[in-house]
């Protein structure tokens, strides 16, 4: 089984780190591996690039012509992977060397239709005592709540999420209208994803907590105003995945929520009466603004969704 771990990238101010993303697939104990790099829109990234990697016998280089975004610039790596199974992996991450070989045995030994792993935390900055590991999803770290065995969910992270190539062949690519492209912050093309492959096989994705890529969490993905900001971009794009998969019942987004509310809430309320810390109380608090973040995102897309279903009336 040949794996193709495509990476997108598009600022140069990262190369280093995509760097270490590249090699770190390459390094990897899995042996029928390739990346494919996909320089979104950047001729002088593009050729740091590929004077790099352009003799590597593993690693396809191509640049798009212009800035397409992640979503579409992943469906590009897609069209050139000759892998049996696509990966993703992110440019700011790094996988551990098992975490191909692990992949490839979910396949083998449930015949899945796709299979990720677990994310941990690079806290390059060190990690923040006031955000609680119940919204570490918000920097690209799996959190708590999240199963901690081998199981089938509904998708993994973006990061750390691979398919059968075929799944692309007939279910067509990534949801353009999702994934980060410019000052567009939507979120959520392998969620939505996932969910079209769930209703087309009736399988989810495989995971593996020991199949594990480290995401770097930088000092500006600390700052409170950047995870409210990302906690609002969260809620925004649930709503417009409605829209796009309006038979999604969201029962995982339901279940993370009872389970915030009746279970992490109150074992924090908890902690803040016995421990009478200053942590447990910023954490219980910064909990309870993320949350409410999150929904001001989803009432938002709301009305912009209102908005628009007013306006051909408007204009008549």
């Amino acid at each position: 089984m040949k794996v193709s771990v495509v990476i997108c990238t598009y600022a140069p101010d990262v190369f280093d780190h995509f760097v270490d993303a590249v090699n770190s697939v390459l390094a990897g104990t899995y042996d029928d591996v390739e990346v494919v790099v996909v320089v979104d829109g950047d001729e002088s990234l593009f050729e740091r690039v590929r004077d790099r990697y352009g003799r590597h016998d593993d690693v396809v280089v191509h640049c798009n012509d212009e800035n397409l975004g992640l979503s579409a610039s992943r469906n590009v790596g897609v069209e050139l992977a000759s892998g049996d199974v696509v990966a993703f992996l992110d440019d700011d991450a790094v996988a551990h060397p098992e975490w191909v070989e692990r992949l490839v045995s979910l396949y083998e030994r449930h015949d899945a239709v796709a299979a990720g792993g677990r994310m941990t935390g690079r806290w390059v900055a060190g990690k923040p005592t006031f955000l609680p590991a119940e919204f570490y999803w918000l920097v690209g770290v799996t959190h708590r709540g999240f199963p901690l065995e081998e199981c089938e969910v509904r998708n993994t992270f973006g990061s750390n999420i691979s398919f059968r190539k075929e799944v692309f062949e007939e279910l067509g690519g990534f949801e353009t209208d999702l994934g980060r492209a410019g000052e567009k912050n939507l979120q959520g093309e392998e969620t939505e994803f996932a969910a079209r492959m769930r209703t087309r096989y009736g399988e989810g994705v495989w995971y593996d907590p020991e199949a594990v890529v480290e995401h770097k969490v930088f000092d500006y993905r600390t700052k409170p105003k950047w995870l409210l900001e990302r906690a609002f971009w969260q809620g925004y794009s649930k709503r417009v995945m409605a829209d796009i998969l309006p038979d999604e019942d969201g029962g995982e987004e339901s279940a993370f929520l009872r389970q915030l509310l009746f279970a992490f809430v109150p074992a924090r309320l908890r902690a803040v009466v016995t421990e009478r810390t200053a942590a447990s109380a910023l954490q219980l608090g910064f909990l309870v603004a993320l949350t409410a973040t999150v929904g001001l995102g989803f009432a938002f897309a709301t009305v912009d969704r209102w908005r628009a279903d007013r306006s051909p009336e408007q204009h008549t």
